[in-house]
């Protein structure tokens, strides 16, 4: 006798516009999770490294790195959306909601908000807005991404074309929410690292964060365990030895908080990431790449009723094996430069 219960993971031809699907299981994030998630990454943020520096600003404990919010957030979505995935493309309107403390428990929803199927008919986008709330019901995340998917049969029919219009970016009046008002006069700029604040950042400055960090085999694997994400590409040699790379993909959000954490040296103070406006991967990383980033002033905003942070949007960039001394994006064919793993487009917030 054999057993059908298994699931298998949805194949392109599976999802149907507006289809809304509930992800097991929740997860209850501890500060075993925050240790670990600063052992991969090295993130240094003090608002997230100290209750005591959190506390004397105005928080009730150290909340989450925003990031871990979101790998346990986009973790739960993996075995319904991109188990049978190539490559997560891209992220965009991705709004940091309410702080998240340890011991809240997180749980996910999705909706299929757009799908096309790609000219190889062999492949699908599947655009999904998921949603991240904790044990009360609130919602701490919002975000859209968009998958490619692989068709378990490459003569099903397509879908109809379905492309969402997503904003260009968050509006600052949105952003605020999850950073409670802060007593700026008990911020410690000595202990945060860096003197400079929200004032001190010019629109068009670029910032070269110098560090490096080589990710390891055993890195990623550990943190799509962490972050329970099941996609194939990125934990199953067996499976992958045989396909484009001959080897395993690392988990796009890891690059994600590499850059994060890297971007500490010279935006010391942009303790909240905010929003994200638009994401792309635009090549894969592989373990031994060594990862540096860079960082763009894109533009500047006071947030409504705040006297107390100011928001920055940066363009986030994270290129492997290059230093990014030359600041590294594009060539002039428009094409991105050879090594570029990342663009981001986000909302930091910083002390005023």
């Amino acid at each position: 006798m054999t057993s059908t219960k298994t699931n298998p993971g949805n194949y392109f031809e599976d999802f149907k516009f507006g289809q809304l699907i509930v992800h097991p299981t929740p997860r209850t994030v501890t500060v075993g999770d925050v240790a670990l998630y600063t052992s991969l990454y090295g993130t240094r943020f003090a608002v997230q490294s100290s209750d005591a520096f959190a506390k004397a600003i105005g928080y009730p404990k150290s909340p989450l790195d925003d990031l871990l919010t979101f790998h346990v957030v986009f973790g739960k979505t993996t075995p319904e959306i991109s188990l049978n995935a190539i490559a997560n493309l891209g992220y965009a309107n991705c709004r940091f909601l309410k702080p998240v403390y340890p011991g809240a428990t997180l749980a996910s929803t999705s909706e299929v908000i757009g799908l096309k199927e790609n000219s190889n008919r062999e492949t699908g986008t599947v655009y999904v807005r998921s949603i991240g709330r904790d044990e009360t019901g609130d919602v701490v995340l919002d975000y859209v991404r968009w998958v490619m998917v692989r068709k378990r049969d490459k003569e099903a029919p397509a879908p109809e074309a379905i492309v969402p219009k997503l904003p260009d970016r968050v509006d600052p009046a949105e952003i605020g929410g999850a950073v409670p008002k802060l007593d700026i006069g008990k911020y410690d700029f000595a202990l945060a690292g860096s003197p400079y604040r929200w004032g001190d950042y010019e629109v068009g400055e670029k910032i070269a964060h110098v560090d490096g960090m080589t990710l390891e085999e055993a890195e990623h694997q550990i943190a799509t365990r962490l972050y329970q994400n099941t996609a194939k590409v990125h934990f199953n040699q067996h499976t992958e030895s045989k396909g484009r790379f001959g080897k395993r993909i690392v988990y796009g959000g890891v690059v994600i908080s590499l850059a994060r954490a890297l971007s500490f040296n010279g935006l010391n103070n942009a303790f909240h990431l905010a929003a994200i406006n638009g994401g792309r991967h635009v090549s894969p990383c592989f373990a031994g790449d060594t990862v540096y980033a860079w960082s763009e002033v894109l533009e500047k905003a006071e947030l409504p009723g705040r006297t107390d942070v100011g928001a920055l949007r940066i363009r986030l960039v994270a290129v492997k094996n290059n230093d990014c001394a030359d600041f590294p994006l594009k060539k002039e064919d428009g094409q991105y430069a050879e090594g570029v793993l990342l663009e981001l487009d986000a909302w930091v917030l910083l002390p005023r």
